[in-house]
């Protein structure tokens, strides 16, 4: 496969950049997880950047503090897609929900539930299924990931709303689309459907999320003791 070159990332006015473990990454997002209170944080990022993983990692690791709920289980669904004419490009801002994402953030910010039911989307399917991630009240950290937490775009404005922290998992074009490769085939593609998809759909819905990394609070430069496999999600 023929991937683009690494590159530098430019500089970026405005957010703090770091370069760290996933130990202090878990250190600094219990920071947030304080009884009694809420907080959101959100890790946001170009496809294949590591996002879930990174955020099912650090909410293991803080065992119970922390529950995390994805952006993309508010994919718009296979079927409406395809009446839009949009499913082959499914993954770009406008196959999302982003106003109902933004409702469910309300919900878990404001922690007047005693539980929150939220979706979650599944790879396997290539569909959401709801009220399948339970938050409990006393959880006080939610731990959110998706592509477009940044967007300045309507109903992607008001998700941000309610989000404390945005953090921004910056890699190499490289190694991320090596990782999206592995994802695509592990979930069925044929090698020259996910290099296409890699390359393609995906490569433009990181360019897009590319233009937003400046507004995050944090850029992070995952250090990594493990192999390239440990991070194959996005």
């Amino acid at each position: 496969m023929n991937t683009a070159e690494d590159r530098t990332s430019a500089p970026v006015r405005g957010a703090e950049r770091l370069t760290c473990s996933l130990d202090e990454l878990v250190e600094r997002a219990g920071a947030l997880a304080v009884a009694g209170s809420r907080h959101i944080l959100g890790i946001t990022g170009a496809p294949g950047a590591g996002k879930s993983t990174v955020a099912r990692a650090i909410a293991d690791a803080l065992n119970g503090q922390a529950t995390q709920v994805g952006m993309d289980a508010f994919h718009l669904a296979n079927e409406i897609l395809a009446a839009h004419g949009s499913r082959d490009r499914k993954g770009a801002p406008d196959t999302f929900d982003p106003w109902g994402y933004a409702t469910l953030l309300r919900r878990l910010k404001t922690n007047g539930e005693a539980v929150v039911y939220a979706p979650t989307f599944d790879r396997s399917l290539e569909e959401s299924i709801g009220s399948a991630v339970a938050v409990a009240r006393d959880v006080p950290l939610v731990i959110t990931e998706g592509n477009y937490l940044l967007l300045d775009a309507a109903g992607w404005q008001e998700c941000r709303e309610q989000i404390d922290e945005v953090w921004f998992l910056d890699i190499s074009d490289g190694e991320r689309q090596r990782r999206l490769l592995r994802r695509h085939e592990a979930f069925g593609k044929l090698p020259e459907e996910a290099e296409a998809w890699a390359l393609g759909s995906d490569q433009r819905n990181a360019d897009v999320v590319a233009s937003t990394r400046e507004r995050a609070d944090l850029i992070i430069d995952l250090r990594c003791a493990h192999s390239p496999e440990t991070f194959p999600q996005a």
